[in-house]
């Protein structure tokens, strides 16, 4: 290129450039992407995949009038490129620098705020009825792959796409991750032939000419639509079953091909129905370590770009903690299986799957079939872990109340990444799950902190004929945490008592409380710990006097946590509840967040400082 990324003026030059600039852009676009996310983190695999499929949809789009959804989300970082915001990636996912996922309030270009999965065909129906209801002209397109297509909500949305005729072009991006490929010389052979202007032409010239043939044109038409169909099941597996859905459906097409893709674009753009354009990349193209590794690299810490190794040592995860005690006692109890939603690394089950693959189960990103599958299980004498991130575990919500609580089933419930988790922002943050468990009968609710209590809680929740959920955050597990036992009764544990306030610290914040403790210390404030391991049922062995102050303290949105539970229980005068406020939380690092939001050890020594002189 002729000039750095920064220094162009996107998407305006993107439409001036010709066959080979735009080829030349996919290189820069991939160095680029491995200089920055190296030094920042981040999504990377995902992106390097995808750089020629942006590159195409905006010289052919014409954003931000035509609409571009990205599925979800952590693939939008060529798109962000393209949008005139190259110069803002030092500061990716950085507090005050720009999102790992599209923002509405980041870019006009950011059509709708994504970070799950299987949403952008719902959404794009919605804009796509909008558009045709006033009368507007424009195309909407919805970029879904990476995992994204084994979402049950991406096919009701098809099908209801597919039933109103409205015109919305869906990219499937299958990198290997989502649907089988599609490939060889017959499938190549029949893109070719349905994605080709003279096929387009033909078949429309066909259906016009014998329905004109008097009294038998429109019966001879069904004879032959009846016979294309015969035709398309023998040889058209692959996308059958996106034209039964009411999709013309295009491809399979090379995603690494940019003629191939502007050509089977401009096609889609040509079509008046629903398009379903099959699109088939590498996810880590371009840099070898990602393309050997794609899983290792789809979302990564700062890296040596070289090596491909981490620039920081990762100690013990709670995620690899759970990991090693499920596989512990899944050999002494057969009826223990595992499932989790297309994250089997990240949540620590890859050995469990290796040891015991009959009872490890991936549902792929299909968090509320999982948690109901589990039900299945339990009802039918097993005892299932079900490991999913908090935030994701929202998507469920239905299925753990109805399905789960409602017959106080067995299943164990390892909800990882609780409380906040930094860089990936709004969406990923797992500041929710003790809201929306607390109010559901029949569910006991366990917080650990360190090694021994998450191996104990994970001990005790199996031994429980009911719901057990585990929460617990992202992150180092500490090995010697304070207050451990090595069995853990059901009970939470006074670390210290004090004559001023007791602070009740849930899970990984009784590490927070105790140098809370040493702040107030300095002022003259004597006060007490009380680590909540068992956050449902309410237990309260540890309360020693109920006219002494008591300050709760979680990681998790005020609104329904902990704190209003323990207060609306009656048993203390006076609380003070601190946790995350009632809005959406950025992304920056975790420290920068507690800081800003009154969380740190500091700030919250001083809220307890004051609030104790007030009630004074």
């Amino acid at each position: 290129m002729s000039k750095p990324l920064t220094e162009y003026h996107f998407p305006a030059d993107l439409k001036e450039m010709n066959a080979e600039q735009l080829e030349l852009l996919s290189y820069e676009i991939r160095e680029f992407l491995l200089e920055k996310v190296s030094k920042t983190g981040g999504h990377l695999a995902s992106n390097l995949g995808i750089v020629e499929l942006t590159i195409a949809l905006h010289k052919v789009f014409d954003s931000p009038k035509d609409k571009l959804l990205w599925d979800v989300g952590h693939q939008s970082y060529v798109h962000k490129i393209l949008t005139g915001r190259a110069g803002e990636f030092d500061h990716l996912r950085q507090m005050g620098g720009i999102s790992g996922f599209p923002k509405i309030k980041e870019s006009i270009h950011d059509m709708f705020d994504t970070g799950h999965s299987s949403t952008s065909v719902s959404a794009a129906a919605g804009m796509a009825a909008a558009r045709d209801i006033r009368k507007e002209n424009y195309e909407v397109i919805a970029v879904i792959g990476d995992g994204s297509m084994t979402g049950g909500m991406a096919f009701e949305a098809l099908n209801n796409v597919g039933a109103s005729k409205s015109k919305v072009i869906v990219v499937l991006n299958d990198n290997g991750m989502s649907i089988s490929r599609n490939i060889g010389g017959l499938s190549q052979h029949l893109s070719k032939l349905r994605t080709s202007k003279g096929y387009m032409r033909f078949k429309n010239a066909v259906k016009q000419s014998v329905n004109r043939i008097p009294l038998i044109g429109g019966e001879l038409y069904t004879d032959l639509s009846h016979a294309k169909d015969r035709l398309k099941y023998a040889l058209l597996s692959g996308g059958v079953i996106f034209e039964e859905l009411g999709f013309t459906y295009l491809g399979p097409v090379n995603g690494h091909n940019l003629s191939e893709l502007i050509e089977v674009l401009e096609t889609a753009k040509k079509i008046s129905d629903p398009v379903f354009v099959h699109i088939i990349t590498q996810k880590g193209k371009g840099y070898r370590n990602a393309e050997q590794n794609p899983d290792k690299f789809h979302g990564i810490a700062p890296f040596d770009a070289e090596t491909g190794s981490l620039l920081s040592p990762q100690n013990t995860s709670y995620s690899a903690v759970f990991g090693d005690e499920v596989l512990k006692l899944a050999k002494q109890d057969e009826h223990i299986a595992a499932i989790t939603a297309a994250m089997c690394d990240a949540t620590g089950l890859s050995r469990f799957s290796q040891k015991f693959p009959e009872r490890f189960f991936d549902v792929g990103i299909a968090e509320a079939h999982g948690v109901t599958f589990a039900a299945g299980l339990a009802r039918s004498g097993m005892h299932p872990v079900v490991a999913i991130y908090s935030s994701f575990l929202q998507r469920a919500y239905d299925q753990i109340l109805e399905d789960v609580c409602l017959m106080k089933l067995p299943v164990v419930f390892a909800v990882d990444r609780a409380g906040i988790v930094g860089a990936d922002g709004e969406t990923h943050h797992g500041l929710f799950d003790l809201s929306y468990m607390l109010p559901m009968p029949n569910m006991t609710i366990l917080a650990p902190y360190g090694q021994d209590q998450m191996r104990a809680a994970l001990q005790y929740a199996l031994a429980q004929n009911g719901p057990v959920a585990i929460r617990y955050p992202r992150g180092e597990c500490p090995e010697i945490p304070i207050g451990s036992d090595t069995f853990f009764s059901g009970k939470n544990v006074r670390l210290y008592s004090g004559r001023d306030v007791d602070i009740w610290a849930v899970g990984r914040m009784t590490e927070t409380a105790c140098r809370i403790r040493t702040l107030l210390a300095e002022k003259g404030i004597d006060a007490g710990i009380v680590d909540v391991i068992r956050v449902k049922p309410m237990e309260l062995s540890c309360l020693e006097d109920p006219d002494r102050p008591v300050v709760t303290i979680e990681d998790n949105v005020l609104t329904g946590g902990f704190g209003q539970a323990f207060a609306a229980a009656g048993y203390c005068h006076r609380v003070l509840s601190l946790g995350w406020p009632d809005s959406f939380i950025e992304h920056g690092s975790c420290g920068e967040l507690e800081e800003k939001y009154g969380l740190s050890a500091e700030a919250a020594a001083e809220r307890i400082g004051e609030y104790l002189e007030r009630k004074a």
